[in-house]
């Protein structure tokens, strides 16, 4: 049951960061801003133990590390719905989740800065982005999963 509640996480995850980079989009041609590359050079870090320089862009390792980090990070959230922490709130706390582990990730690899060196404008983008990731996973996964049973819970996002 619990692996089953990963698995439809892990696909709720991935409808997330559909969302997500749908949003990431829209925003980068509202604001000019660039891709970012450092999912790949993290995902390069983490596998081999080398780092790639800042100007490398790796498009298939930066969808890898992309779509897995998503598909990952939903499966806990698939778990979570299935175990009772479901609808706005265990949403809001997911978003803490994912911003920690794509933080720890990445300044473990010392691939990335901490989010308190970034401006203002980069820290407000990064935590909308995952927001919305986390409130698009979380719709789905609380459609998708049921709570197990004897578990309390709402029905869905917005109960």
């Amino acid at each position: 049951m619990w692996a089953r509640a990963a698995v439809r996480g892990a696909v709720a995850g991935l409808a997330g960061v559909a969302v997500m980079t749908a949003g990431e989009k829209l925003e980068q041609q509202l604001t000019g801003r660039p891709d970012s590359y450092v999912p790949a050079r993290t995902l390069t870090a983490l596998a081999t133990g080398r780092r790639l320089p800042g100007s490398a862009r790796p498009p298939v390792r930066n969808h890898l590390m992309h779509w897995g980090t998503g598909a990952a990070v939903g499966a806990l959230r698939g778990v979570w719905a299935a175990a009772g922490l479901r609808g706005v709130r265990a949403s809001a706390w997911h978003t803490s989740v994912r911003l920690a582990v794509d933080q720890t990730l990445e300044n473990v690899t010392g691939v990335g800065a901490p989010p308190w060196t970034w401006s203002r404008r980069d820290q407000v983008v990064d935590v909308a982005h995952k927001a919305v990731y986390s409130f698009a996973t979380g719709a789905v996964a609380d459609r998708l999963v049921p709570p197990a049973r004897g578990r309390r819970g709402t029905r869905g996002l917005w109960d």
